[in-house]
């Protein structure tokens, strides 16, 4: 048995983490994966060449490079009877807060509301995909992959045609104390994922420092609408909200070609 060691910059959440497990799915000779995503490393631990495996890493555009690859003794891996649990979880709390920030978006006339309840919902699919495809047949992962990643690209069209025009028509003012209060619940609520994910890893008991959380996408895009919140009522302007909005649907349609490259 081999062990190679990835370092991926970008792996910095729950989601990319299992964006990953879903691409290595199908790959027979993968014994155990092992995730670090508080150094972004991944372990994994495998029998035969490394190429193909580090081909599949290198398509999701992580940023993944291997640091090394060495023979390891054989060892016995148990799975996480509770992966799936947590999963579920997860995929409600971020389906809750999808519904929720899209809601008090719209009333509150907030696009970084609305584009950050889209990063919530490109969660979902990702843990939904994880629970619904892997292990099940390929064919299925990349159909569900494929469907998923469309449709989170016209929700963000949508959004990006909305935000040109509030950019060069006259729009009432976001409603900064909305946009502020929503954004600090669904920064707990990501907080509360990232616990709950990290807590099924035996390895260690730091999953809940600050150095790991804030290096969360999904967290620095919850304060960001905040910061956004803050400007709209001292610039009595709507362009921060327009602006973080712009930035965050940019992230949702680069987090949907990569599930779309799931289903390749």
């Amino acid at each position: 048995m081999k062990k190679s060691v990835f370092k991926i910059p970008k792996m910095d959440c729950p989601s990319e983490e299992n964006l990953i497990r879903m691409k290595l799915d199908g790959f027979s000779n993968i014994r155990h994966l092992d995730f670090d995503l508080k150094n972004r490393t991944l372990n994994i631990f495998h029998i035969g060449e490394i190429e193909q495996i580090e081909k599949a890493i290198l398509e999701l555009r992580l940023g993944g490079n291997i640091i090394s690859s060495k023979n390891t003794e054989s060892i016995e891996f148990t799975e996480d009877t509770h992966e799936k649990k947590l999963l579920w979880i997860v995929l409600w709390i971020n389906f809750s807060f999808f519904l929720i920030e899209m809601t008090t978006g719209i009333f509150s006339k907030s696009m970084g509301l609305v584009a950050d309840s889209l990063d919530m919902l490109a969660d979902s699919f990702v843990y939904g995909i994880s629970l619904f495809a892997v292990g099940g047949s390929i064919i299925r992962k990349k159909n569900i992959a494929k469907l998923a990643g469309y449709f989170q690209i016209i929700l963000a069209l949508i959004g990006f045609v909305e935000v040109i025009r509030r950019f060069i028509g006259t729009e009432k003012l976001p409603d900064f104390t909305t946009m502020i209060i929503v954004s600090i619940f669904a920064l707990i609520a990501n907080g509360i994922c990232l616990y709950i994910l990290q807590k099924s890893k035996s390895k260690d008991e730091a999953h809940m420092r600050a150095s790991m959380i804030f290096t969360s996408n999904d967290v620095i895009i919850n304060l960001g609408v905040i910061v956004a919140g803050v400007l709209v009522h001292w610039l009595h302007s709507n362009k921060p909200d327009l602006v973080i909005g712009t930035i965050v649907f940019v992230l949702v349609v680069q987090g949907a070609f990569r599930i779309l490259k799931l289903g390749k």
